[in-house]
């Protein structure tokens, strides 16, 4: 059986429109969804296996306040394999089955200097450094894919809105995508300030460029976990990135359980 007949098959009734990527710190989020249904990546035909600490694979079906939702517990990154099309397939078996919105998240590094650890910040752009597409292969003119307004800017708005009404800072900047799965070099973090970057990270570019190419809008937050290496005397590690991000966790997945409520 394929993926998209053993969701149909296991959500019943259910029938989600928002799609969710969980990156690192943000599995809180799963405490928020009601009537839920956990399928194990196992159990579906071309899901990825994550190969990360903090991803456990399983897709949870549900509800967030009034929306129905598809939240991925775990992504593939490109620097498990070297591939950077590991979402393609999920993402399109999400669109089938009705996800018309892809939020995603991830843990990353600051760039910026007043914005520490713990803070949390959306999405504006991106710049793709390794300038690796998920779209090669891909036949046809509507693989040739706009990334103009590719973090919609409505959802930002309301992002925006709902932190503010929380009393939440939400802090807003360009996100940086580095392949890993080295960190990055004190060199290369004074590359990405002066390219434009706030923050990098190892994830996310890949599935927006997959989801702008299947037409879904995009909502992108990033929890800080560190700054860049050469900005403080911290020893960068994964085990570190999970500590900061399961520290912010609760904080994290409460504004975005409201923010998916609020989503039209």
């Amino acid at each position: 059986m394929n993926a998209l007949d053993t969701i149909r098959q296991r959500a019943g009734p259910l029938q989600p429109r928002i799609a969710v990527v969980l990156g690192s710190g943000w599995g809180g989020l799963t405490e928020h969804i009601t009537e839920a249904v956990e399928i194990p990546y196992t159990d579906l035909a071309g899901f990825p296996q994550p190969t990360v600490a903090g991803h456990s694979g399983i897709l949870w079906l549900g509800r967030i306040g009034a929306q129905t939702v598809a939240v991925m517990s775990g992504r593939k990154h490109g620097y498990e394999t070297g591939a950077v099309d590991g979402m393609a397939l999920p993402l399109q078996v999400l669109k089938n089955l009705g996800c018309h919105t892809l939020v995603q998240t991830n843990a990353a590094g600051s760039v910026r200097p007043d914005m520490p650890p713990q803070s949390l910040m959306l999405i504006t752009d991106h710049l793709n450094l390794p300038q690796h597409s998920p779209l090669v292969g891909v036949a046809g003119n509507d693989r040739f894919v706009s990334m103009v307004n590719a973090y919609d800017s409505e959802l930002n708005r309301l992002a925006a809105h709902i932190a503010k009404g929380l009393g939440t800072t939400l802090f807003e900047g360009v996100y940086a995508w580095f392949l890993g799965q080295q960190f990055e070099t004190p060199a290369e973090i004074r590359m990405a300030q002066r390219l434009g970057a706030d923050a990098v990270g190892m994830s996310t570019v890949p599935e927006t460029i997959l989801a702008r190419h299947l037409g879904m809008r995009v909502l992108a937050l990033s929890m800080i976990t560190n700054f860049g290496a050469g900005m403080s005397s911290e020893l960068l590690s994964h085990t570190h990135t999970l500590s900061q991000a399961q520290e912010g966790s609760a904080r994290a997945s409460r504004l975005l359980a409201d923010i998916i409520d609020a989503i039209e």
